[in-house]
């Protein structure tokens, strides 16, 4: 199977969560003024960012605090083990927090954060 991944998040204010993921190198879709969904692009990722009551009519539930609570863990792959660090210290220049140092397992290094939402992710390089 192949084709793209897409993301669907719960966020507080859309402006400012498109804006964060712009400063980690995502590609804005434009969205007209007091629209209630944003979608950005990293590579084969499609992020899809609603706010908090569009995201509960898209997914028929309300969104959980994502402060007390992790509903997904999102993985990006980068094509090399520097991109990891730069990006995870990109995420908290732009607000957001970085979860300690990467983790190197021989095969795989990768480093996680957190946006300005709560939502957990982290980059990733495999070794070839």
């Amino acid at each position: 199977m192949t084709g793209a991944t897409y993301v669907n998040l719960p966020v507080r204010d859309l402006d400012a969560a498109a804006a964060f993921f712009s400063a980690l190198g995502f590609t804005a879709t434009p969205h007209p003024p007091g629209a209630d969904s944003a979608q950005l692009s990293f590579g084969g990722t499609h992020l899809v960012l609603h706010a908090a009551a569009a995201f509960a009519a898209f997914a028929g539930v309300p969104a959980c605090d994502t402060a007390a609570a992790r509903e997904v863990i999102v993985g990006l792959g980068v094509e090399r083990r520097e991109q990891v660090d730069a990006l995870v210290d990109r995420a908290s220049a732009a607000g957001g927090t970085a979860l300690g140092p990467g983790q190197d397992l021989g095969y795989l290094y990768m480093r996680g954060f957190r946006d300005l939402d709560g939502h957990q992710w982290s980059f990733l390089h495999l070794a070839s």
